[in-house]
Formats: structure tokens, sequence, C-alpha cells
């Protein structure tokens, strides 16, 4: 859980990688005990973690750490160890059920994906940095791309707002500065958490 928690510290993050690094210690802990003196068995288990992770479709880091969970236990029944391997099922899948319903690596403010669309003429440089102030905690500005045959900027930004009851009165000021163009304010699409 350490390793989670100093993870956690000033990262963007998602729940479930969080879950994942809190565990994971746990279920190599069970491998190098089986393997333990063992130079077949551990190259054999190396041999199978790196075909899961190398020659299978990116998945979450969720579905990863069940996997591993799955080979380790399966690697323990396999080696003689049943009664190992039913207090690890017992140990670990409490833990992963407990910390999957608490609030454990969950984020305490929500991150948002702001999208700016302002005029050529206007330099986006820390023209909105006032406002930011005003109504963020923090904010990155991550992408800018033209749009409408170069024509238009879309700024695209990763904002931690510090009122969700004034999200309205921001996008209000921001659209007296853009001129009344697009903006888009929404949650963070998530497909960062591949491992």
């Amino acid at each position: 859980m350490g390793v989670a928690m100093v993870y956690m510290y000033k990262n963007r993050y998602s729940k479930n990688f969080v879950i994942t690094l809190a565990l994971l210690p746990a279920l190599i802990q069970l491998v190098i005990m089986m393997v333990n003196g063992n130079l077949g068995a551990g190259v054999a288990v190396m041999g199978a973690f790196s075909l899961v992770r190398f020659r299978s479709v990116p998945g979450t880091s969720k579905e990863i750490l069940t996997i591993f969970f799955a080979m380790a236990l399966g690697l323990t029944t396999g080696m003689g160890y049943v009664g190992y391997a039913v207090v690890f099922f017992f140990i670990i899948g409490l833990a992963m059920i407990v910390l999957a319903g608490s609030k454990f690596g969950e984020k305490t403010q929500a991150e948002k994906e702001l999208k700016i669309t302002i005029a050529e003429s206007l330099d986006y440089n820390g023209i909105f940095d006032d406002l930011f102030e005003k109504y963020t905690n923090a904010f990155e500005l991550v992408r800018v791309r033209t749009t409408n045959m170069g024509s238009l900027y879309e700024l695209q930004y990763h904002i931690m707002i510090k009122n969700q009851a004034l999200e309205k009165e921001f996008i209000d000021e921001i659209r007296c500065r853009n001129g009344n163009l697009n903006i888009t304010c929404g949650r963070v699409p998530t497909n960062k958490e591949e491992l």
C-alpha cells in the first residue's frame, strides 16, 4: 500500500491502477515463495508472466492484476501447496474486494478536460490564466491544435475545479473572452491506465 500512496502524491492516476500497485507486491511475494530455489520453476514462471504481458492484448491494470492473481494461484496449486493457495486466495481476494469498494485511490477533486476554441488572432499564451487562478486549483495546457482550415485554435486543458457550483460562471467568463466560440468541459478520458 505504501507504493500506491507514494504514487498518488501529485500524480494523475486511476483507482484501478492504485489498487494494482497496492496488491501486486503480495502476488509477487507469493510467486517468489513458490519458486524459491527451483531454477526450472523460476524460468517457467518468467516465461509465463512475459507471455501474459507482452503477447496479449493490452488490458487495464485491474485485468492484468487479476491475470497475475490467477497465475500465482495456479503456480501455488501446481507445486502442491493447495493450503497456501486457499489462504492467499481469501486474503488477496478480500483485499481486492475491500479496496474496490472503498474510497482508496479515488480522487478528492474532479479532474476535467476543458477545450476552448479561440480565433487565430488571439495569443493563447496566458489568455485565460487569471480565470484559471480564480476558478481552479490546478490547470495544465495539454494540447493546441488548429481547426476550421487554420482560422481557429482549439486549446485543450486538464483542470481541477475549486467549486463545482461555479462551473457555469467559469464557462460564461471564458465565453466572454473567446468571442462565444465553442467550449467543451467534461471528464478526462481514462485510457491512461493501460499497462
